[in-house]
């Protein structure tokens, strides 16, 4: 299946992406608006496509289309607060697996989509590993924190902008959907300029910016590579909607935090100077049964 293709290369991409996120977060950009503001703002740049052949749409079709775009703004402003909250190893996998559960029940409703048992129950081991991956015992928390509050929310902000995006998808050719369902995220970050945190970012702080800028000599550049692998792994996935099954598709995300845990497992072993998250031995455990299971609901929808 060309979507399943598409989407798992667009998810290994992401996982690269959500841990250079929390190294950010972590140790360049400290306020969650602010990265939502780098994150979103540059999308308005879509709309540059627009005399490539991107149809005008109208009416309730438009209102949709702002709709996925903002829900998917503000889901993200919601994720680095979660990220800001908790570990990434185990706030993005319940972010997805959130996100495959209202998925699927909205797409069920709103868009009437039917899946076969054989496909349901791959979705069932990928959502039960995803909240597998998503246990957490840190130095900080141990067990459910604030931190999911808000990846709940997040999850359900994405779920509502992926289906609304499927809508549009069906209807509209996928450049005229991409732009418009996307290009509309870039609002967000016109309101994140409302907050002083962000529009202070454009004042000169004279010797202070100086000495920040060589402590975090690395940090535009860390930015600019994480938003150009975002973007690219978002068509990727926003395509695989286009062409398959919305609820599928979100559901692969698991493979994603297999792979993010595995990274972020081998940067802790090797350079925790630059990514370090706290382990116990229960918890290796847990997380290797999570990522087997990963790979057993990912067969189910490749074979």
């Amino acid at each position: 299946m060309l979507s399943v293709l598409v989407a798992t290369i667009g998810y290994i991409l992401l996982a690269f992406v959500f841990i250079l996120d929390k190294i950010i977060l972590s140790k360049s950009v400290n306020k969650p608006v602010v990265y939502t503001f780098y994150s979103t703002i540059f999308l308005l740049t879509v709309f540059l496509l627009y005399p490539l052949g991107v149809q005008t749409i109208f009416g309730v079709h438009l209102f949709w289309a702002i709709f996925s775009g903002l829900t998917f703004g503000f889901g993200m402003w919601l994720m680095f607060v979660a990220l800001k909250k908790g570990e990434t190893s185990h706030i993005s996998p319940f972010i997805g697996g959130v996100i495959t559960i209202a998925t699927y029940t909205i797409s069920y409703f709103l868009l009437n989509e039917q899946l076969s048992n054989f496909q349901l129950l791959g979705i069932g081991i990928l959502i039960f590993s995803s909240f597998l991956l998503s246990f957490e015992k840190s130095r900080k928390h141990n067990g459910f924190h604030i931190g999911f509050i808000w990846a709940i929310c997040a999850g359900i902000l994405f779920a509502l902008s992926h289906v609304s995006a499927k809508y549009i998808y069906d209807l509209y050719p996928f450049l005229t959907g991409i732009v418009w369902t996307r290009g509309t995220t870039g609002f967000v970050g016109i309101i994140c300029l409302f907050f002083p945190s962000v529009w202070k970012l454009f004042k000169k702080k004279g010797k202070q910016k100086k000495v920040k800028t060589i402590e975090k000599k690395y940090a535009t550049s860390i930015i600019i590579s994480t938003k150009v692998l975002s973007v690219i792994a978002n068509l990727l996935i926003q395509y695989a909607i286009a062409i398959g099954s919305v609820t599928i598709v979100m559901a692969l995300s698991g493979l994603q935090f297999a792979l993010m845990f595995l990274f972020i497992f081998l940067l802790t072993k090797f350079v925790p100077k630059i990514f370090r998250e706290y382990f116990t031995h229960r918890e290796l455990i847990v997380q290797t049964i999570a990522i087997l299971l990963v790979v057993a609901g990912y067969i189910f929808f490749v074979f």
